[in-house]
């Protein structure tokens, strides 16, 4: 007996409504986090790995890399669910800004505005267009950027 996958608990491009805002769950950076992603990507750089150097600058101890950061929150945005089945292809990412940093203990979550979306030629496909803001437990937000993610269309009943 043959069985057929699960349906998508992801949102189709109908879903998504222009100005409509979502959030995800939270998640604490841990020093093991930044110290992971420093052997994972080889950027050892001082900021991130030496506490005592990292006493002489503005943050007083070692922060996150960004892209460990933003890796967090597609982890996020994936658990939440909005894009399991759905997704087809992450498009670009833009104005992404490094606002605050991201130290050991903080707790981030992501906050996402539809900003637009378009039909493609293939009918079976659009894409939207976020505003995405990493924000910390003090409701701050630590990085911001637009992402185009392109999304399949709910199949015809």
């Amino acid at each position: 007996m043959m069985t057929s996958a699960p349906a998508p608990r992801g949102m189709y491009f109908e879903d998504f409504t222009v100005g409509q805002v979502l959030t995800t769950g939270r998640r604490t950076i841990t020093s093991t986090d930044i110290v992971n992603f420093a052997c994972l990507s080889g950027d050892f750089n001082d900021v991130h790995t030496n506490h005592e150097y990292c006493k002489t600058t503005p943050f007083g101890e070692p922060i996150a890399h960004g892209p460990l950061v933003f890796a967090v929150a597609a982890g996020l945005n994936y658990a939440s669910g909005m894009n399991d089945g759905t997704l087809i292809a992450l498009l670009g990412i833009d104005k992404w800004r490094m606002k605050r940093p991201v130290k050991h203990g903080d707790t981030i979550f992501v906050r996402t505005q539809v900003i637009s979306k378009r039909e493609t030629s293939q009918q079976d496909r659009g894409v939207v267009t976020f505003a995405r803001a990493f924000v910390n437990q003090r409701n701050e937000e630590v990085q911001e950027m637009e992402v185009s993610i392109m999304y399949r269309r709910r199949p015809a009943a």
